[in-house]
């Protein structure tokens, strides 16, 4: 690897080259899409079953694709090939309702923790929550204005809290 040291004064690049504070929210929120990518990677080298490697591959993807976005100023956003939309929070909704076919929900409180994968989706949830958190922000800051990253967000944390029911009740 070639170390460009550019990012050795605090600085970092946006995807078009502007340069911005580590501590920007750009770099803040993107940098929680990957942290929950590599939370959900460590989940799916865990589990043994093939259905829930190919959802959080799925998931691996959206969210880079997001992070894309949000490292792109709004001049830049129109270069991107791919971008989140509707049809992609339609696709967990669905994807939710098929999983609750083969699970059912307790009605009280869970503990996360019933099985090393399932808790491991949990904390996927939760950086996937505080992603959301983030976006809420840079939109109040007019640096988001695609709906369809918040929509996507909500869905996510959801569909992965009851893949890791799934899984629980899978094993």
């Amino acid at each position: 690897m070639k170390f460009s040291k550019k990012g050795d004064t605090g600085e970092t690049s946006l995807l078009g080259g502007q340069r911005v504070p580590k501590f920007d929210p750009r770099p803040e929120t993107y940098g929680v899409l990957d942290e929950a990518s590599s939370v959900l990677g460590v989940a799916r080298a865990l589990t043994p079953d093939t259905k829930i490697k190919e959802i959080i591959l799925s998931v691996q993807k959206d969210l880079l694709t997001m992070g894309a976005e949000l490292s792109s100023l709004p001049g830049d956003i129109p270069n991107l090939a791919v971008r989140i939309g509707e049809g992609d929070a339609k696709r967990l909704e669905d994807l939710i309702d098929e999983l609750q076919k083969n699970v059912t929900i307790p009605k009280v409180f869970i503990y996360p923790g019933d099985t090393v994968v399932s808790a491991q989706i949990d904390v996927g949830r939760t950086v996937i929550r505080r992603a959301e958190r983030n976006t809420s922000r840079l939109k109040s800051q007019g640096l988001v204005d695609n709906p369809h990253i918040h929509e996507y967000l909500n869905r996510l944390a959801d569909m992965l809290f009851v893949l890791a029911r799934y899984e629980e009740q899978s094993e």
